[in-house]
């Protein structure tokens, strides 16, 4: 078997322009489990597996969140054993770091957590996070024609006062809901990680996030569908050399 890349994805919205793009097809999941599976065989002589969190069963919306997100980048490496795994999807960035809307980021040097708090001898760190991402995210970036940031991930859309400083502390470039879930994932299984995310809003903009959100999603998504594509030719032929 050749290189295994895997794409792990929370939103149908945002994944589905990639699906098309890659000209994946549908596979088996996990019987009980929510996660929708796609493969594409031959993507630059690479198999790409494109793992969409799937729905929640009650309330009949995307599965965004770290919880998901874990569960379905666990079976993931369960199931194919990746040779490396993207979290992609939209963020938010912030005008203070001159980020604009439709903007492409590939995590570097690591993704962080800005809300688990835990203000406690050695479990402060713990909390952060601080995963490093894959060794070859900067010349990642540059092909794809992304910037490099520090990917900081919550389980919130808004920023709270207290996130806002520690975002900043941690130098927080792109703010998001899942990829912090992901790179743990990977740290345990020992699989390289690495984060691509586009902009759909920005996080000190006086409008508010979330309608800034809804009305760049769909040109966000779009953008993922050349990124996307672009990035995992480009792991599998690196990958593969």
């Amino acid at each position: 078997m050749g290189v295994t890349i895997a794409v792990v994805m929370a939103m149908r919205a945002e994944a589905a322009p990639v699906i098309a793009g890659l000209g994946a097809h549908e596979v088996s999941s996990p019987a009980a489990l929510p996660h929708r599976w796609y493969v594409a065989d031959d993507v630059g002589g690479a198999r790409v597996v494109i793992a969409v969190n799937g729905v929640d069963a009650r309330h009949g919306v995307d599965l965004i969140g770290t919880e998901p997100a874990v569960m379905n980048t666990t079976a993931v490496c369960a199931a194919f054993s990746p040779d490396v795994v993207v979290s992609a999807g939209t963020a938010g960035g912030w005008m203070h770091a001159n980020a604009e809307v439709g903007d492409v980021y590939v995590s570097w040097p690591h993704v962080v957590r800005h809300d688990r708090r835990i203000d406690l001898d050695g479990l402060r760190e713990y909390g952060i996070g601080r995963h490093e991402v894959w060794d070859g995210a900067a010349d990642l970036a540059a092909h794809v024609g992304a910037r490099l940031g520090v990917v900081t991930t919550s389980n919130a859309l808004d920023e709270s006062d207290i996130d806002r400083d520690w975002i900043l502390d941690l130098r927080g470039e792109v703010k998001e809901m899942e990829a912090a879930a992901v790179a743990w994932v990977c740290e345990v299984h020992g699989v390289p990680f690495v984060a691509v995310k586009t902009i759909t809003d920005l996080v000190d903009h006086p409008a508010p996030t979330a309608e800034q959100f809804s009305a760049n999603l769909s040109a966000a998504s779009t953008r993922l569908a050349d990124v996307v594509p672009a990035s995992v030719r480009y792991l599998a032929d690196r990958l593969g050399s």
